[in-house]
């Protein structure tokens, strides 16, 4: 029989076990899958909307509970179809924001080019986000810049662009972009500034609501000061030489 000495020698080393070398590989096999487990992540919440309407987006979350504290506060969005809406105003967002949105591939590089080089002369920052860019943030992300937002939000814009039509695009923008302080979508933005549903406005009321996009919350489409109505017949004239709505189903 051995002796307790001898039992000691033999007894296993615990740090010789093989347990610790599988727990440092399953670790190792989650990091590998952690780079293809995120997009998978980000589709999931992507394509649904290919077909179903969003109920709300990040950007409106956000301000609604901004809003709690804010006595007589209201968010108002109701969704249409873009049938529903007046050609105008698709049309008009495009030609305010991304007059290149039926031929790029969700990034306008050129414009992202003028944009730097205008930046790093001075004067006011502009950026060169695509409308399929403000979706993408507006659905799923939140304001400001940052290269960890402006990463995930060039991740969420391949895949909408990869899954979805144009149509659908455009549909989902003028459906959750904000047209005033708690305005969201074109029928709300109809309502609470021209006392129309989305589908009656004019060209003028359309050009009128693109010119506030770049600040909603500053800029009023129903009472317009100099910048709103510059902006408008700018926006107008720039409709007019695209070839009006049917710039969106041409060709490409």
């Amino acid at each position: 029989m051995p002796s307790p000495r001898e039992q000691a020698v033999r007894r296993p080393d615990p740090a010789a076990s093989p347990r610790p070398r599988r727990r440092w590989l399953r670790r190792l096999l989650w990091l590998l899958w952690l780079p293809l487990l995120v997009p998978l992540l980000m589709l999931a919440q992507v394509l649904p909307l290919r077909w179903l309407d969003p109920p709300t987006s990040m950007f409106m979350l956000i301000r609604q509970v901004e809003g709690l504290g804010e006595e007589g506060f209201e968010l108002r969005q109701e969704w249409r179809d873009l049938e529903d809406i007046a050609a105008c105003l698709p049309i008009s967002v495009v030609a305010a924001e991304d007059q290149a949105f039926p031929a790029h591939s969700g990034f306008d590089f050129a414009a992202i080019e003028k944009a730097l080089d205008r930046n790093a002369r001075g004067g006011r920052v502009r950026g060169a986000s695509t409308l399929s860019q403000q979706v993408a943030k507006n659905l799923y992300l939140w304001g400001g810049g940052g290269y960890v937002r402006k990463a995930v939000e060039a991740g969420y814009t391949v895949l909408i662009e990869a899954t979805w039509p144009k149509r659908r695009i455009l549909e989902v923008y003028v459906n959750l972009a904000e047209f005033g302080d708690g305005v969201y979508g074109a029928e709300a933005a109809a309502r609470a500034f021209f006392g129309k549903p989305a589908s009656a406005l004019t060209g003028a009321e359309c050009a009128r609501l693109a010119a506030v996009l770049p600040n909603p919350k500053k800029y009023s489409a129903a009472n317009p000061g100099p910048y709103v109505r510059q902006r408008a017949a700018w926006i107008q004239r720039q409709v007019r030489q695209l070839g009006g709505p049917a710039y969106l189903d041409a060709p490409r």
